[in-house]
């Protein structure tokens, strides 16, 4: 009895452990689900590009299928399935990248690797692998060199590692196969094969351009800085805040964009004219932006701190810089908000401006303000007095960087061509719209025109104005 009692609780605590078992792994492949399910949701365009990439790959493979393709091509055929695996990027302009790098440097270290062959073999038996070992060197240690400049760095990397890689694959390859010149060619074809490949899918299906992402996330993050300076604004307080700082999460992101926007901007080189961006696009000029939006955000980030540390600043003080620092913000705030609508929208930026002015007006008030203020008087509260001081000095820095910005994308805007926005005329038509009906009427008795000008209520109803409806003769 004993032992049958024993092997029936070992039984049952088997079938717990297995019960637990098959629950955490449920659960596990719910978790993996749920995860792939919000990765493909965030951006559908990762769906497309990895369909993309098998499509290529299955078009490249034909190179083993087919047996007319085999036997023009031979085992150099995989060569097409390796190009596909390397250089197809999620954007067309990394991929053109890596295409272009990867074919020209085939191309040419080829066509050095059989010269050197060439020069080797007049050395005679001896001598051939004395000499093809002396050029190895020197192109691999030149080209080795290279990759330590900048502008090489950025665009021809890969390029250069390519044509490290074939030089010395078709010198030291050739020294034992006779038949060199077919093998290169073999290879240059496949690799050229599976390039065409890879650019034609990337360009022609679902493109995923760099530049476009490049200039939307230059417009994020500059409303990511509005969006903290409308908030800090709106906190109604300049050192004294609420708990819940949602608006203060939005800018840490510009603080990170740096590596983004340069690999973007990069890759943005490469591409073709497209959509709103023609060939010679300034892509440069949005790291200038971008450069100038960290610079904000940094003393958004010290501006931040200010607001957590929560100093109590005397109420006469604090009731006079109250207001300056406010409509610094908000003014701040709003120009950016129209900075970053103009970069979305590609049109002149014309609202900023005032904003900008708006907001170097309360900075000059604020400024006033705090040099007639007897600080004198009251010594034992500078503890209390310097933090706000403090952050008055950071709006006011915050201000340059606003209009250094929005000099930047003024420049952006006449490099690229933006188209402007409303004409002024087109503006007060607008607003005579707004507030009422514009009815013209042509008098062909005499010579002029009159425009009457009827008030509307809110509910669009037609109402008498002020004054009998005006006539205005021209």
């Amino acid at each position: 009895m004993e032992i049958d009692s024993s092997n029936q609780e070992k039984s049952t605590g088997s079938s717990g452990g297995i019960k637990a078992i098959t629950g955490k792994f449920k659960a596990n492949v719910v978790e993996i689900v749920e995860k792939t399910k919000k990765l493909g949701q965030d951006d559908p365009r990762r769906v497309a590009h990895s369909a993309k990439v098998g499509l290529a790959l299955t078009l490249v493979s034909f190179f083993y299928y087919f047996r007319p393709l085999y036997d023009g091509f031979g085992q150099a055929g995989m060569w097409a399935i390796l190009t596909v695996v390397v250089v197809f990027e999620f954007t067309v302009g990394g991929t053109l990248s890596k295409c272009l790098n990867r074919g020209f440097a085939t191309l040419l270290a080829g066509a050095l690797g059989i010269a050197a062959e060439y020069l080797a073999t007049l050395c005679g038996e001896k001598g051939e692998p004395v000499l093809l070992g002396i050029l190895v060197f020197i192109i691999a240690a030149t080209s080795t060199f290279m990759r330590f400049f900048p502008n090489i760095k950025r665009r021809y990397d890969y390029g250069v590692l390519i044509f490290i890689l074939t030089f010395s694959l078709v010198a030291v390859s050739g020294y034992r196969v006779s038949q060199i010149i077919q093998l290169a060619h073999q290879r240059l074809s496949t690799i050229l094969i599976g390039a065409a490949t890879c650019i034609v899918i990337s360009i022609f299906i679902c493109p995923v351009w760099a530049g476009q992402d490049l200039h939307n996330l230059t417009a994020t993050n500059i409303e990511k800085l509005a969006s903290f300076l409308e908030g800090f604004g709106d906190e109604g307080s300049v050192v004294a805040s609420k708990d819940d700082k949602s608006f203060l999460q939005g800018y840490k992101s510009v603080l990170n964009a740096k590596a983004t926007e340069e690999s973007l901007a990069n890759f943005a080189w490469w591409e073709p004219g497209h959509g709103r961006f023609k060939f010679h696009h300034p892509w440069n000029q949005y790291l200038k932006i971008g450069v100038l939006a960290r610079e904000c955000a940094c003393h958004m980030e010290a501006l931040s701190g200010y607001i957590h540390s929560r100093p109590q600043v005397p109420s006469e003080f604090y009731g006079k810089i109250h207001q300056p620092c406010v409509k610094i913000s908000l003014e701040s705030g709003k120009a950016l908000k129209e900075l970053a609508a103009a970069i979305k929208n590609t049109i002149h930026p014309c609202d900023a401006e005032t904003h900008v002015k708006n907001s170097k007006a309360a900075a000059n008030e604020l400024e006033s303000i705090l040099e007639n203020s007897s600080l004198l008087s009251i010594q034992d509260d500078v503890q209390e007095i310097v933090p706000a001081l403090v952050v008055a000095s950071i709006l006011i820095n915050i201000i340059n960087c606003v209009e250094e910005i929005s000099d930047s994308i003024h420049e952006l805007s006449e490099k690229s061509h933006f188209k402007n926005a409303n004409s002024p005329e087109k503006q007060q038509q607008k607003q005579l719209l707004h507030r009422g009906i514009v009815k013209p009427i042509t008098d062909d008795s005499c010579d002029h025109v009159v425009i009457e000008i009827h008030g509307t209520s809110e509910d669009n109803s037609s109402v008498p104005a002020t004054k009998k409806d005006e006539a205005v003769h021209m």
